[in-house]
């Protein structure tokens, strides 16, 4: 087994600790491609107790990082993004245990035909290789990244935030152990051992040929940054700038209890919603009801003229309110007429994330889920479900808003390519 990489705080030595990061990385990537479903999931299975053995270690940790950010006067949605509780380990442990229980998508044959010379041509699932991922505050992603990454056969390099430097190397650990008891390289799952910036910029280059694909979890700016400099694919995960339509047709129970989960339940959340449409057939019964109840809630509330005149403590809202990601308790308003302008503001506006509707009318929910192009469209439900884990997946690696290869939460089989086997007879080519 090879000397495990030091921790180190200059940069120096960075080039070359990430290119022999890499050159693991893509050794582990080789066992991992041929590994058996049963020894990835001995692994899966020593991860998840590992997890709940050391969670303690992992809070301790957690606690560090989230002193040393409180410190800087972080808002409270950054607070709780990085924040850990003994309910999330337990979340991330069950995560671990659905992503074992899922079929193991490597060699699984998606489509299969015989042509008429006789050769059988099959599709078959393989990983992609080595995958990076980026991600800033949210250290449970470094559990999540890794046991996808595990399941269909891909080595992963982890670059969590400084911020949750500490607690990614405690969830680490848990990685690490469960490759060990299996039997596997160690480097299948490696995080990057420093808090240095320029790590992300060498990540970005592909280091020559080490990384097969870049997953930026993360916000806005680390996105661009990614897409804009990443010589290597990106599965792109843009901001959520998620709606909900409340239809005039909608149950205002039901609209009031998904509004205010689909805003506040995690603010901080990139499934979390931003902007609240609602009809103006309806607004004379369901506006108020929705606007008072969002700020008695804590939530701020920013509207066009008719939201504002529901009550005096509505704040206007600028034009650049309707493309904004809060990630807080900061909900814009508009009132608009009918579900066709309610398509068609999402679409000026939003980040084809997710979007809602609450109606009761089965047409206008049809119009609704056809017509609004997001990677999630939700008819009666909380954006917030937008999760790889609510999805059944057990984890994401992130929801992917662009149009190539995956869309949606990134899961084990998203993370996969195909190959083609041909089964000939002697077959030759006239």
């Amino acid at each position: 087994m090879s000397a495990p990489l030091k921790a180190i705080d200059g940069t120096a030595d960075l080039p070359v600790l990430m290119i022999e990061l890499a050159g693991r990385a893509r050794a582990a990537a080789r066992v991992l491609a041929l590994a058996s479903p049963e020894q990835k999931n001995r692994a899966l299975e020593a991860i998840e107790r590992a997890i709940r053995a050391n969670a303690a270690a992992i809070l301790a940790a957690n606690a560090e990082d989230v002193a040393e950010v409180r410190s800087t006067g972080a808002t409270s949605a950054f607070i709780d993004r990085l924040t850990l509780t003994p309910a999330r380990i337990d979340a991330m442990a069950d995560g671990v245990a659905t992503v074992r229980a899922i079929a193991d998508p490597i060699g699984a044959v998606t489509e299969s035909w015989q042509r008429p010379n006789g050769m059988i041509i099959e599709r078959v699932r393989v990983p992609l290789g080595v995958i990076a991922v980026i991600f800033e505050s949210r250290p449970n992603v470094a559990a999540d990244a890794g046991v996808l990454c595990l399941k269909s056969g891909n080595a992963v390099i982890l670059r969590g935030g400084s911020d949750s430097f500490r607690s990614c190397r405690a969830i680490h650990d848990c990685l690490v152990q469960g490759l060990r008891e299996a039997g596997l390289p160690e480097a299948a799952i490696t995080l990057v051992p420093t808090r240095d910036r320029a790590a992300v910029g060498l990540l970005l280059t592909g280091l020559n040929g080490g990384i097969d694909v870049i997953v930026p979890r993360g916000g806005k700016s680390l996105v661009a940054r990614v897409e804009a400099e990443a010589r290597v694919p990106v599965f792109a995960h843009l901001e959520g700038v998620n709606h909900v339509y409340v239809d005039s047709a909608a149950n205002l129970e039901m609209a009031k209890s998904i509004v205010l989960n689909a805003k506040m339940r995690r603010p901080g959340v990139c499934g979390a919603a931003e902007t609240l449409l609602v009809d103006r057939a309806g607004a004379s019964t369901a506006l108020k009801p929705l606007v008072t109840m969002l700020i008695d809630a804590g939530c701020e509330v920013r509207g066009d003229d008719a939201v504002q005149r529901t009550d005096a403590r509505v704040k206007p809202a600028s034009d650049e309110d309707w493309d904004t990601e809060y990630e807080d308790a900061i909900m814009s308003a508009k009132v608009v007429d009918g579900v066709d302008e309610a398509i068609a503001h999402i679409h000026n506006h939003g980040s084809h994330h997710t979007d809602a509707i609450v109606t009761e009318d089965e047409d206008t929910a049809r119009k609704f889920l056809n017509e609004v192009d997001s990677a999630i469209v939700l008819h009666n439900a909380s954006t917030q479900f937008a999760d790889g884990g609510e999805f059944g997946f057990g984890a994401e690696i992130g929801i992917a808003t662009g149009k190539f290869h995956a869309r949606g939460p990134v899961g084990a089989e998203q993370l996969t390519s195909f190959k083609y086997r041909v089964h000939g007879t002697g077959q030759t080519r006239p």
